[in-house]
C-alpha cells in the first residue's frame, strides 16, 4: 500500500454535502434529507463575490437551519479575510471553519482565532496553491481541504491533477504524526472519489452527485462511501 493510502487507511471515510447545488427557499428541508441520508457533516460555501466571483449566504441562513438537524456543520469560508466572520459562524453553529490559505494575510493567526471559539480549524488551499502553503500550520489545523476545482460554483470538472498534491500532504501528514484529515472538495462523484481516496483523502465533500442522484439522496451517499472505502482497500501494497 501506498504511503499516502496506508496513513490514510485508519481514518473513516466521511461524506460531507455541499449545499449549493440544494433549493435555497427550502434549505432547512434540504439538510434535514441530507442527515436522514447518513451523511457525517454539512458544507456551507460562504463566497463574498470578491476572494471568489459568487455570492452565497452569510451566517443569518445557516443559524436559521441550525435548530433543525444535529449533523455537525462546516463553514467553508472563500472570502477575502475572513477573520472576521469566524466568530458568526460559530455562533451560527459551524463546529468546522474552513479558511484559505490564500485569502489570510496573518493564515496563523486566523487560525489561532478559530481555535479560540472552540471550533475545529481546518485551512483550504486552491488548485494552484503548493501543499507547502499549509506546511507550517498543519500544528493548528484539524483538516486540509484541497480544492479538485476552482473555488466558486459547484458542478465543475474534477482536476485529477490535484490527486499528486493530495499525497504529498498525506506523506507530510504521517511523517509529522499528525492528526490530520484530508478533505477533497469539487468534482466528487463516483467517477472521481477513487482516484482522491487513493491519493489520501478520507473526507470527500460532493454536491451535484448527490443532489442529482435520480435513486435519492440515500442511495448517493451510500454509493460514494462504498465506491470510495472500496478504492481505499484496492490500492496495491
Amino acid at each position: 500500500m501506498t504511503d499516502a493510502a496506508s496513513s490514510a487507511a485508519h481514518r473513516p471515510i466521511e461524506i460531507v454535502p455541499s449545499v449549493l447545488p440544494a433549493d435555497f427557499s427550502r434549505l432547512g428541508e434540504a439538510c434535514q434529507a441530507l442527515e436522514k441520508a447518513g451523511v457525517d457533516r454539512i458544507q456551507f460555501d460562504v463566497m463574498d463575490g470578491r476572494f471568489v466571483p459568487n455570492l452565497t449566504f452569510g451566517a443569518d441562513v445557516i443559524a436559521s437551519v441550525r435548530e433543525h438537524v444535529s449533523v455537525p456543520f462546516e463553514a467553508h469560508l472563500m472570502v477575502h479575510e475572513p477573520a472576521w466572520l469566524v466568530p458568526h459562524m460559530v455562533e451560527a453553529g459551524c463546529q468546522t471553519v474552513i479558511v484559505h490559505a490564500e485569502a489570510c494575510t496573518h493564515l496563523h493567526r486566523v487560525l489561532g482565532q478559530v481555535l479560540e471559539t472552540g471550533a475545529r480549524a481546518a485551512v483550504a488551499l486552491n488548485p494552484a496553491s503548493p501543499p507547502e502553503l499549509a506546511e507550517y500550520v498543519l500544528d493548528l489545523v484539524s483538516m486540509v481541504l484541497v480544492m479538485t476545482v476552482n473555488p466558486g460554483f459547484g458542478g465543475q470538472r474534477y482536476l485529477a491533477t490535484m490527486e499528486p498534491k493530495l499525497r504529498s500532504l498525506r506523506r507530510t501528514i504521517l511523517e509529522r504524526g499528525l492528526d490530520v484529515d484530508l478533505e477533497v472538495d469539487g468534482g466528487i462523484g463516483p467517477g472521481t472519489v477513487a482516484g482522491a481516496t487513493a491519493a489520501g483523502a478520507n473526507v470527500l465533500v460532493a454536491g451535484s452527485a448527490l443532489f442529482r442522484d435520480e435513486q435519492g439522496l440515500e442511495h448517493a451517499v451510500s454509493e460514494l462511501r462504498s465506491l470510495a472505502e472500496a478504492a481505499r482497500s484496492d490500492v496495491p501494497a
